[in-house]
């Protein structure tokens, strides 16, 4: 018991250090969170005891720089570089521009999650997703004068949406592999709990946005200065992967920032420059949390999680409902909710079968839990990516985090009230 608490400490120390001690200084921006990481790394590596410091430092380096982290890092690098010489080249306006122009100020919002919950579902990763809106929902929001970290936190909603659901997420993948169902019986459980949750975000975002009026003076619309973002849309809706996706994006902004005078080939590589280093903060966050998170892990605090979450079931409800803290847990420290389901998978199904519990339903809580607690933690590589591409405290989204909270009351309600029934009995 006490070794599995020391084990999860650091995890502790960072919320402790970060979270509350913001909540008491009324700001967010007092303590910066790499700061708050480094104390919690710093904390983890010398509680890591009975084995040597060298050690120590070994495990939280491999943490910090696993296959996964090093991917995440690329895609921040080449997010970053795309994403300001765009800025620069003025692809951004053109596209708030664009979009003014076709939509009205009401439908502003409920258009942006449409698009967010379309192109996540076509492509099935969050992170593409928020790569290609997120630029866009700022400019928005900046030009109609509604909070940026609002506008931002629809787009990352509607990310969630394909992220639980598309049949080419690895959410979904990984969920009803460990579980032995098929993707399409998955997928039809998971919309029964998911989508009147979408419907009811869709209205709100509907009624919040009736007060939005598009500025009368909107800029002029360039097609040519859009088409990056219309290629990097269309590219990963057709499936493309997201690294290859932002490649594409970067030359394109490259070739007809140079052609229109934004800038010449020094002035693209200087601000492709300066895009990656703006990156920077986001790096060193997501390679202390991996290596945090791998401390935690190899000192046992992911098995402790496993082992106590078990040991009271007693029904399938009370199954059902192991499943989904579980996960949630693992989530919340490993901040990667594909590795999430990979480690709890077995055990989900070893759970499941115990109690009777549909392996549909159960893949559908795997999934829809794990995409709650990772669209809502600030350490999460989508948030971390919203943030950065917007300009914003990772903690500013959290609270307009609709959709992410509207699936997780879903789905806890539909183990409460066992509801899809064909899959709850």
């Amino acid at each position: 018991m006490k070794k599995g608490l020391l084990a999860l400490s650091p995890l502790g120390v960072f919320i402790l250090i970060y979270l509350v001690t913001s909540l008491i200084a009324g700001d967010f921006y007092k303590v910066p969170i790499t700061v708050a990481f480094m104390i919690a790394s710093i904390y983890a590596v010398t509680v890591s005891g009975g084995i040597p410091l060298r050690k120590r430092i070994n495990i939280y380096s491999r943490g910090a720089g696993t296959s996964q982290m090093m991917l995440m890092i690329w895609i921040f690098i080449l997010a970053g570089a795309f994403a300001h010489t765009a800025k620069m080249m003025g692809a951004i306006d053109a596209t708030v521009n664009l979009t003014l122009t076709l939509l009205p100020g009401s439908m502003l919002l409920a258009g942006l999650f449409l698009a967010a919950c379309f192109i996540s579902l076509s492509v099935g990763t969050s992170v593409g997703t928020i790569v290609a809106l997120t630029p866009i929902a700022a400019g928005i929001a900046q030009q109609t004068g509604t909070s940026v970290p609002f506008v931002t936190a629809v787009v990352v909603g509607g990310a969630f949406f394909g992220d639980n659901l598309s049949f080419i997420s690895d959410t979904t993948i990984v969920a009803t592999s460990t579980q032995g169902c098929r993707l399409s019986d998955k997928f039809r459980a998971n919309a029964f709990i998911v989508v009147p949750a979408a419907l009811v975000i869709l209205a709100l975002y509907l009624v919040m946005g009736s007060h939005i009026h598009s500025p009368q003076d909107v800029g002029e619309v360039s097609i040519l200065k859009v088409l990056p973002y219309l290629m990097v849309l269309l590219a990963a809706v057709l499936g493309m992967n997201v690294m290859a996706v932002l490649v594409v994006g970067l030359v394109l902004t490259g070739i007809i920032g140079i052609l229109l005078g934004s800038f010449d080939i020094f002035g693209w590589f200087g601000y492709m420059g300066e895009g990656i280093v703006g990156m920077g903060e986001l790096i060193i966050i997501t390679m202390m949390a991996g290596g945090l998170l791998e401390l935690i892990k190899h000192n046992g605090g992911i098995d402790f999680l496993i082992e106590r979450m078990t040991r009271h079931v007693k029904d399938k409800r009370g199954a059902e409902l192991s499943i989904a803290a579980l996960v949630s847990l693992v989530d919340l420290c490993t901040a990667n909710n594909t590795v999430a389901i990979i480690t709890v998978g077995g055990i989900a199904k070893q759970v499941g079968d115990r109690y009777g519990v549909d392996s549909r339903k159960a893949a559908s809580i795997l999934d829809t839990f794990s995409c709650t607690v990772q669209g809502l933690i600030p350490y999460g590589a989508q948030l971390l990516m919203a943030a950065g591409l917007a300009a914003l405290n990772p903690v500013s989204i959290v609270p307009y985090l609709y959709y992410p909270m509207a699936i997780g009351i879903a789905a806890l309600l539909s183990i409460l009230l066992r509801y899809p029934k064909r899959y709850s009995l």
